[in-house]
C-alpha cells in the first residue's frame, strides 16, 4: 500500500481542536463556518484520485493510492497532480471574492508556498512524516524507528513519561518489553505502534461523497447586501466543485438562500427565507462563471433584512462532457507567434450573463419547430429558456429530401405576386425551374383564427402549397407557391372557383 497524507488548508500543527490559524478565521476567509457546518467537505477534492480518502485528527487529509497510481501515469505523476488541487483547494480556502465580479482574490499577507506532505506504507507513517515536515524537522533515514514519539497521535498523552524512562522514538517504544509498555500504557499504544509499523491491519473511515449536494454555514457578520452574501458563498463554491469532480458531474442548476435575521422591518413582516436559483445551458464545474451569474442575479435582487446564514442547494447536475482540445496552437489562434491566448467566453456563457443583466425576455434564442410551413418551423423564445435543449429539425429541417432548394431569406409575410395569364410576375414573367414540392399542413390551427385576415395574405389554417423554385433576369432566383384549392369546397366557393394564388415566400442569397 501507499499513502499520502496532505494538511488541510486551515490545519495547524498542534492536536485535534486546536484553533484554526489566523488567516482561516479573519475577516478575510470564509473557510471556518464551512468546517463546522460539513468537515468531511474538506477531503472531497481528493475523491477524484481515489475512492480510499480518510481525514484524520482534524489536520490531515490521507489518500491511499496504490490502486489508482496507475490510472494517473505512475506514483510520480500522481504525487504532482495530488500538489497541485491541493494548492488549488487551499487557494479557493484563503480567498474572497471581489465585491465587483465575482471573482476570487487571494488575501493580502497569504504566501502561496508549496505544500508539506508526506508518503509512506502505513497511515501513520504519512501522517506522521506530513508532521515532521510541517515542523522543519530532518527527517530520519530509511527506517521509521527514528521518527519521534509526538509524531504518533496514540502516543501523544504518553510522550513525557516515555521520555523520563529515555525513550524517545518509534524503535525505542519497540525495544521495550511488550507486556509492561501494555500493563503502564495500555495495550492501544502498542497497536498504534503496530499499525504505524506496518505489522497489523489498519481500520478507516473512508470519506463518502453525499447522495445530494446542500450546504449550510453561518454567516461570520450580518451581510447587509448582495456582495456580502456573495462573498460568503465562496468557500460553499469550492467545496460544490470537490464534489462535481468526485461524481464528474457539472451543475445545470443551483439554489443560493438565506435566512434573515430580522422577523419584522419597520413594522412589516418579514419572511424567513429567501431565495435565489441560478439555471445554466450545459453541464459545468467553472466556478468563476457561476460566481459571475450569482453576482448578476444578487445584483437585481433587493434583500428583504440582513442575513445571517446562506445555503447552497445542488438542484440539477448531469455527467460533464469531456472537454476536446484545440489543434492550434495558441499563436496561430491570436495572431502572435508566443502570445498568450486569452480565455475566450463559451457561447452559452455570454447568452446566461446577458439574460441575467438584462432580463429574461431581452435576449432571445430561436427554437425549432416540428412543422411543415417554413414560417412555423422556427420561433423566437427567451435565451434562459432554451439554451441547452436538443431540439431536432424533425421532418421540416435538413432531413427533408428537398431541403436543399430551400431558400437563404424567407420573408416575414409572404407577398401575393400578380398574374400573366396563369404564370407569376415579380419584376417580369418568373421562369419555373424546379417544383413542386408540395405542403399539406396546418389543420390544427384551423380553430385559432377566427377574424378574416388580409385578402392579399395566404389563407390562414390549412395550407395547401406547391412550392417551385422561379427566376428571371431581374429578381434572379426566388421561392415561389401556388395556393391549392381545396379538395371539396362549399357554398358560393364551389360555384364560382376561383384560380389558384401566387405567392413570393423566399429569395436565394
Amino acid at each position: 500500500m501507499h499513502w499520502i497524507a496532505l494538511p488541510l488548508p486551515w490545519a495547524t500543527d498542534g492536536a485535534p481542536g486546536a484553533a484554526l490559524p489566523p488567516h482561516a478565521t479573519g475577516p478575510g476567509a470564509p473557510s471556518a463556518a464551512w468546517v463546522d457546518a460539513r468537515p468531511e467537505a474538506a477531503g472531497w477534492w481528493a475523491l477524484r484520485f481515489t475512492p480510499r480518502v480518510a481525514l484524520v485528527d482534524g489536520e490531515a487529509v490521507l489518500l491511499e493510492v496504490s490502486s489508482t497510481e496507475r490510472l494517473w501515469g505512475g506514483r510520480e505523476a500522481l504525487l504532482a497532480q495530488v500538489l497541485q488541487a491541493w494548492a488549488v483547494a487551499a487557494a479557493a480556502g484563503r480567498a474572497t471574492p471581489a465585491p465587483a465580479d465575482g471573482r476570487a482574490a487571494p488575501l493580502p499577507g497569504v504566501p502561496a508556498e508549496p505544500p508539506a506532505w508526506g508518503c509512506g506504507g502505513t497511515a501513520p507513517l504519512a501522517l506522521a512524516l506530513l508532521r515532521m515536515a510541517r515542523a522543519g524537522q530532518p527527517l530520519p533515514g530509511q527506517s521509521p524507528g527514528g521518527l519521534p514519539l509526538h509524531t504518533l497521535t496514540a502516543l501523544r498523552p504518553h510522550v513525557a513519561s516515555l521520555e523520563r524512562m529515555g525513550c524517545r522514538t518509534w524503535g525505542g517504544l519497540r525495544a521495550l518489553p511488550r507486556a509492561g509498555v501494555s500493563r503502564r500504557f495500555g495495550a492501544a499504544v502498542l497497536r498504534a505502534l503496530d499499525q504505524a509499523l506496518g505489522d497489523a491491519p489498519e481500520a478507516h473511515a473512508w470519506l463518502e461523497l453525499p447522495e445530494q449536494f446542500v450546504l449550510t454555514g453561518e454567516l461570520p457578520a450580518l451581510a447587509e447586501s448582495a456582495d456580502a452574501l456573495l462573498w460568503g458563498a465562496a468557500r460553499a463554491l469550492t467545496l460544490l466543485q470537490g464534489w462535481l469532480q468526485a461524481r464528474q458531474q457539472g451543475v445545470l442548476g443551483l439554489e443560493l438562500a438565506w435566512r434573515h435575521d430580522l422577523r419584522r422591518v419597520d413594522g412589516a413582516a418579514v419572511a424567513p427565507t429567501q431565495a435565489l436559483q441560478v439555471r445554466t445551458a450545459q453541464a459545468t464545474q467553472d466556478m468563476a462563471h457561476l460566481r459571475r451569474l450569482l453576482a448578476e442575479n444578487l445584483a437585481r435582487t433587493r434583500l428583504a433584512a440582513p442575513a445571517n446564514q446562506i445555503t447552497l442547494r445542488l438542484l440539477e447536475a448531469a455527467p460533464l462532457p469531456h472537454r476536446s482540445a484545440s489543434l492550434l496552437p495558441p499563436g496561430d489562434r491570436w495572431g502572435g507567434e508566443g502570445d498568450p491566448a486569452p480565455a475566450s467566453e463559451a457561447l452559452h456563457q455570454l447568452l446566461e450573463r446577458l439574460s441575467a443583466r438584462l432580463g429574461a425576455h431581452q435576449v432571445q434564442a430561436p427554437v425549432l419547430q416540428a412543422d411543415h410551413r417554413p414560417e412555423c418551423m422556427q420561433q423566437w423564445r427567451p435565451a434562459a429558456e432554451v439554451l441547452g435543449r436538443r431540439t431536432g429539425a424533425g421532418p421540416s429541417g435538413a432531413h427533408a429530401p428537398d431541403a436543399v432548394l430551400w431558400p437563404t431569406w424567407l420573408l416575414p409575410t409572404p407577398r401575393r405576386l400578380a398574374l400573366q395569364g396563369h404564370r407569376p410576375c415579380h419584376h417580369g414573367l418568373l421562369r419555373l425551374l424546379a417544383g413542386p414540392h408540395r405542403f399539406e399542413a396546418g389543420w390544427w390551427s384551423c380553430a385559432e383564427t377566427s377574424a378574416p385576415g388580409d385578402p392579399q395574405a395566404p389563407q390562414p389554417g390549412l395550407a395547401l402549397r406547391d412550392y417551385f423554385v422561379a427566376h428571371n433576369d431581374v429578381a434572379g432566383l426566388v421561392w415561389v407557391f401556388r395556393e391549392r384549392l381545396p379538395p371539396h369546397a362549399e357554398g358560393a366557393e364551389a360555384a364560382h372557383p376561383r384560380l389558384p394564388r401566387w405567392f413570393l415566400h423566399g429569395l436565394f442569397g
